[in-house]
């Protein structure tokens, strides 16, 4: 009886170790036994018999799933989730991995599995298929797990209006040649968007650079050139009611047009240098924008301001043009002709005057 005990407790130790399992050949030693009628136990019952084969026959028909848990540097991670499901919401469990990065699944029935294991800060895994067949010991290659990726949240630590306060300062440092303003033309994509009262602040500035004013006085001259206007007359005259008009041409475009309306319509009254692409997709958006702006959202849409702008401009001008030259054809012309002169110096701030524009942020070139 003491040898029997042994023989079928070195059976049992052996039994919890995943691979195994009890072979034919170690029963058919088993049945090899002397029998020794003293040392024999009594023959169970029928119920009894039938009810120790049915715990036998579901002890052997379960399986098990197990494996261990590391990081990317082979290390083992200690409290992974691990989650095993089935087919059936019976089958599915969860665990954590130990010390050791160890889990195991027990007493699993024949059927077909899938693993999942997640930890915090790191990536999940999610195992293929695991066919379990009766009696099986599955054991997983490592589950390695790595950093998950973290998205980085930037705050900002000034308030909107001290960032649109510096993209007035960016802007009015930029002139071609270190002269003629190039205050309208954004090299950074993702500047920031300037607010109502800096609208304003650079409209301003615009209108009274120094070199506005000669560039006023230039139109001027072209036109007494040309004898735009006659009822204005020759002579100095003539020359100053041209450049008084052509002043308030540019007073009124670019206070209306880069300031009121962009501060009405919430949109951005810089053009945005792109700089990538092919040179007719280039090309199409700089001419494109004197009717498309970009929104201070972000968001491009109908470029309300600039065309609004060139209209009312033109509309006020029946005030001081000579009466000869007034009247709903002059506002149609002259604001179509705003929109065109628009569209045509767009193209050169996209493929001109970047290079020759001084004090344009490091770093900021167009489109990324």
């Amino acid at each position: 009886m003491r040898w029997l005990k042994v023989f079928l407790l070195a059976g049992s130790v052996l039994s919890i170790f995943p691979g195994f399992t009890q072979s034919p050949l170690f029963a058919q030693e088993s049945l090899g036994l002397p029998s020794h009628d003293t040392i024999l136990p009594d023959i169970p019952q029928p119920a009894q018999a039938a009810t120790q084969s049915g715990t036998t026959g579901s002890q052997q028909g379960s399986g098990s799933v197990s494996g261990t848990v590391l990081d990317k540097n082979r290390d083992v991670l200690q409290g992974a989730r691990v989650t095993l499901t089935g087919p059936s919401t019976f089958a599915n469990r969860s665990v954590e991995s130990g010390n050791d990065g160890q889990f195991a699944f027990t007493e699993l029935t024949p059927d077909v599995y899938k693993l999942t294991v997640s930890a915090p800060g790191m990536t999940t895994f999610t195992s293929p298929q695991i066919p379990l067949h009766a009696g099986e010991f599955h054991i997983l290659p490592p589950v390695i797990l790595s950093l998950a990726a973290v998205g980085i949240s930037i705050t900002v630590t000034g308030n909107q209006e001290q960032l649109s306060e510096e993209q007035v300062h960016i802007a009015v440092q930029q002139r071609i040649g270190g002269v003629i303003p190039n205050f309208y033309s954004s090299y950074d994509w993702n500047a920031p968007p300037m607010l109502a009262k800096q609208k304003f602040q650079l409209s301003v500035r615009s209108i009274i650079d120094p070199v506005a004013f000669l560039s006023v006085a230039g139109v001027a001259g072209v036109e007494q050139y040309l004898n735009v206007f006659p009822a204005y007359g020759g002579g100095i005259e003539g020359y100053g009611k041209r450049y008084g008009a052509a002043l308030a041409n540019h007073v009124s475009g670019t206070l209306l047009g880069r300031a009121v309306y962009p501060s009405i319509f919430h949109q951005d009254p810089r053009y945005f240098y792109k700089g990538k692409g092919s040179i007719g997709s280039r090309a199409l958006y700089a001419a494109s924008a004197a009717v498309i702006a970009r929104g201070d959202d972000g968001r491009r849409m109908p470029n309300y301001s600039r065309v609004l702008g060139h209209f009312s401009a033109a509309a006020i001008s029946n005030l001081y043009y000579p009466s000869s030259d007034r009247g709903g054809s002059l506002v149609l012309f002259n604001g179509l002709a705003g929109i065109g002169a628009e569209a045509a110096g767009n193209l050169i701030r996209e493929f001109v005057l970047k290079r020759f524009t001084s004090h344009v942020p490091k770093q900021a070139n167009g489109q990324p």
